[in-house]
């Protein structure tokens, strides 16, 4: 969600100002050299951490009735209408995107809690029943909708009832700085990675499936006794349960945790990856694909949802739940040089397809046509 809304930023930033007059109100400060540099005018929320409490608890109530003690009690709503704006765009799933008194366009990265309810951080009773209010209500109550895909606006569509014509289709985009970075002086004594390896910027969730990872990792060294992994992420959540699982395996020597990884790092991690291995069950679409075949890494991704949709041919596919698969694919690409050429080549062609410039148009054909609908 951080990285559609820099996107959505960069987009609002390419608005000429005989088009519309764009505002940017923002709670946190960490935004703020965001807005400096793409020269928007920002206002500074008085009332944003009141105000998403506020529209977190009334969440669970009725559209209208939530709308209604709004407009009464959260003093960010009423902030929000002091600024008189036609249309407000909301790119992180807020509540406050159907509760406000203006029309908004509201934004649903995914409803994994109804398709993979399987999973604890997705589907447990409590966090599913919230989810559900807050996902029927942005789908029926704003003025629309975005979404990451084809697959992204058939899920709201069979979820909510949701009108085909409500919902647009505004696809992830590769972070432009992985492309324009330098790498710092001291990034390869900082890591020390091996020389050859697959990476997994992921945090340790269980529906990213780490632990069916190291398992086919497990079974692919059998046959390449040099293969190695390099996880990222935050040493959160089950972290310490992969790093014992992986002791057990044998592989403290074969798989590198780096933790956290920030921005200006991460090109160098796919510049020297033999390729992305992402067995994640979670869709409809991830960015961590397009980072990779903007930066000429070869893909290996689960065959889920909207995947194929946004890596076409330019990816090995195989399912989450099969360590075989998963295997496969890694034994596959790790000794077939014309395989990996060729993914390189079909990644970097389709990465070319897909740019901020094209998001940006995107995204203001989209506006254009709700300004349209509600004036």
């Amino acid at each position: 969600m951080f990285q559609y809304a820099q996107s959505v930023v960069h987009a609002l930033s390419s608005i000429d100002g005989t088009e519309a007059d764009v505002i940017v109100a923002y709670g946190d400060e960490a935004w703020r050299p965001q807005f400096d540099a793409n020269a928007l005018k920002a206002v500074p929320l008085r009332h944003w951490k009141r105000g998403e409490l506020l529209a977190k608890i009334f969440m669970v109530l009725p559209g209208s009735i939530a709308r209604t003690l709004a407009g009464w009690f959260n003093p960010l709503v009423r902030e929000l209408s002091s600024l008189q704006c036609d249309l407000w765009i909301f790119p992180a799933q807020d509540a406050l995107a159907w509760q406000i008194n203006e029309p908004s366009v509201a934004t649903i990265h995914d409803l994994m809690h109804r398709y993979e309810r399987g999973f604890p951080e997705a589907g447990s009773w409590l966090r599913f029943q919230l989810r559900e209010s807050r996902f029927r209500n942005l789908a029926n109550q704003s003025a629309a909708v975005l979404v990451d895909s084809d697959m992204g606006r058939h899920h709201v569509m069979e979820s909510y009832g949701t009108g085909e014509d409500h919902i647009h289709p505004l696809p992830y985009v590769a972070p432009s700085y992985l492309t324009g970075s330098v790498e710092t002086a001291d990034f390869a004594e900082r890591y020390r990675l091996p020389k050859k390896f697959y990476f997994y910027p992921a945090q340790f969730w269980p529906h990213k499936n780490h632990a069916r990872l190291i398992r086919a990792l497990a079974s692919a060294r059998i046959i390449h006794p040099d293969m190695e992994l390099v996880l990222a992420g935050s040493t959160t959540r089950e972290y310490d349960t992969i790093k014992t699982m992986a002791s057990e395996l044998g592989l403290s020597q074969a798989i590198h945790f780096v933790g956290y990884v920030p921005d200006v790092d991460l090109a160098g991690f796919y510049h020297r990856a033999r390729g992305l291995v992402m067995p994640t069950f979670f869709g409809p679409t991830n960015i961590p694909p397009l980072e990779a075949m903007a930066c000429g890494c070869p893909v290996l991704i689960s065959d889920k949802y909207g995947m194929r949709e946004q890596c076409g041919d330019a990816a090995l596919y195989f399912a989450p739940q099969s360590i075989e698969e998963i295997q496969g694919a890694m034994n596959r690409l790790w000794e077939d040089e014309d395989l990996h050429t060729s993914l390189i080549k079909k990644g970097l062609e389709r990465a070319s397809l897909w740019k901020q410039e094209d998001f940006d148009r995107r995204l203001k054909v989209i506006l254009g046509r709700v300004l349209d609908q509600i004036a």
